[in-house]
Parts: C-alpha cells; sequence; structure tokens
C-alpha cells in the first residue's frame, strides 16, 4: 500500500479537527498545550541557578519542597 503524501498544513488541518471533534475544544486545547516549543535555553539558565549551590543544598530545597506538597495534599 502506498500512502499519498499530504501537505503538513492539511494533515494539521484533519488532525485538529478529529481532537475537537472527539474531545471538546477545552481537551483539545489542554492536549496541544503539552507542546509549545517554549523559549530560552533550559540548560544555560539551570546551571547559572545552581552554579554556587552544592549538592546539599540543592537535595535540601528538593527535600523541602517534597515535604511541603505532601503537607498540602494531607490538609
Amino acid at each position: 500500500m502506498i500512502a499519498e503524501t499530504r501537505p503538513l498544513t492539511e494533515i494539521t488541518q484533519e488532525a485538529l479537527r478529529l481532537l475537537f471533534r472527539e474531545l471538546g475544544l477545552v481537551n483539545t486545547v489542554r492536549f496541544l498545550n503539552q507542546f509549545t516549543a517554549g523559549y530560552g535555553n533550559y540548560t544555560e539558565e539551570r546551571r547559572a541557578a545552581t552554579e554556587n549551590q552544592t549538592l546539599d543544598e540543592l537535595l535540601a530545597e528538593v527535600y523541602a519542597h517534597q515535604a511541603e506538597k505532601s503537607s498540602q495534599t494531607d490538609n
């Protein structure tokens, strides 16, 4: 079977119509929001944000965040 090659814009439009029909507007938008390209350079930004922290300090932040999140779900 040989598949017909269609323009990407046509395929995208059809996919959006199908998503909208099957999921509705709100869930289609929620689904598509997962795939935003974003901006900036995450690796460089993360390196700059953590370059003066030790591993122990980073781990302390992770544990504090987990404890805070856990206490919020317990209430």
